[in-house]
């Protein structure tokens, strides 16, 4: 979250932060982003008698401030079709793992305790299953034989920060459309 409030402000991602939501007071990325100035706010799941009905209060809040498209970043949860039907090809998320191998939680130590030798991250489209739309970009990196599982997840998450910004940066720059599973750059053929 930070890295994209930062790349919208320095013009390195042509958009501006109109809200920052989190279900978690907590959550370390609402502080930062107050101290900055963002429209905050916090919506516990808790305080719903469902999913479904706390998806519908963020998404009438991201509606009201005119929200375009909605980044996760750090987001656990897994959205309603409700909220993926408000913003249609619109959210995107980033995931630690080269897609569709080793989704949901812990993709980097799934990754570390399967022995495979490349793992990465991969920025994606969000629909209604699990770590599964559309395939923006990827960024491939090596497990190191002697590295641990630490190791192998700061590697991953520097790479998570530039291929976030690059994604982000060619869907609201550049023309594309979906094929299949991915997102393809330019014109169709």
């Amino acid at each position: 979250m930070k890295a994209i409030v930062e790349a919208c402000e320095s013009g390195e991602v042509p958009a501006a932060v109109a809200r920052v939501i989190s279900n978690r007071q907590d959550a370390a990325g609402i502080g930062w982003a107050r101290g900055r100035g963002l429209e905050c706010r916090v919506l516990p799941q808790k305080d719903f008698e469902s999913r479904e009905a706390h998806d519908r209060a963020i998404v009438a809040e991201l509606q009201a401030a005119g929200v375009q498209w909605v980044c996760l970043a750090g987001y656990m949860r897994l959205l309603s079709p409700l909220f993926v039907e408000a913003f249609p090809k619109r959210i995107l998320n980033i995931h630690p793992s080269l897609l569709p191998a080793f989704p949901g939680l812990h993709a980097q130590e799934q990754a570390w305790d399967y022995g495979v030798r490349w793992t990465g991250c991969t920025v994606h489209v969000v629909d209604a299953e699990l770590d599964h739309g559309p395939i923006v970009e990827q960024q491939v990196v090596p497990v190191e034989p002697h590295a641990s599982v630490e190791q192998l997840e700061d590697a991953i998450l520097d790479e998570e920060h530039r291929l976030y910004l690059r994604a982000l940066r060619r869907l609201l720059s550049e023309s594309w459309h979906v094929e299949g599973r991915r997102i393809v750059f330019g014109s169709p053929v």
